[in-house]
């Protein structure tokens, strides 16, 4: 079924990591810096509410993942290292936070489900799996090598 391949397509496929790398590390990049300006001290509170342990040591670091992580993520630099710490942070905080809350959160319930954080894992980690792609700064400096697709039997 060509039609269905839309073999046209094909040509863009290089370009399918970028806009994955730029969408999450937009979005994550975007909830670090809310933690950061909203203080992490504050989130810190948060997570020693939650038992977290040295949280304001742990506020910080998630923080960093999240800002620092989304940047590298849209430039394409460290990209299989920030995925991975990207995933780790979302992992945590769906256990901490949102596990109780459900796939997707009834309407009765103050809060989110964890939709958005599988998505962005599913995102992240197809980084990790992939790579950056070809247009990613990891490439430019020699990082990550153009690796040929395997031959198809």
């Amino acid at each position: 079924m060509p039609a269905l391949t839309m073999p046209a397509f094909g040509a863009f496929s290089s370009v399918a990591p970028l806009v994955l790398r730029v969408i999450t590390g937009v979005i994550m990049a975007a909830h670090g810096y809310g933690k950061l300006v909203s203080g992490p001290s504050g989130f810190a509170e948060t997570l020693s509410g939650l038992g977290v342990p040295a949280a304001g040591f742990m506020a910080w670091a998630v923080v960093l993942v999240e800002l620092v992580g989304g940047i590298a993520l849209v430039l394409g630099v460290v990209t299989r290292l920030a995925g991975l710490l990207i995933t780790v942070d979302l992992i945590v905080a769906i256990l901490l936070v949102k596990l109780d809350k459900g796939l997707i959160a009834s309407m009765d319930s103050p809060g989110a489900g964890y939709e958005l954080d599988l998505a962005l894992i599913a995102g992240a980690l197809a980084l990790v799996l992939m790579g950056p792609g070809p247009v990613s700064l990891d490439r430019l400096l020699g990082i990550e090598k153009a690796v040929s697709a395997p031959a198809v039997t």
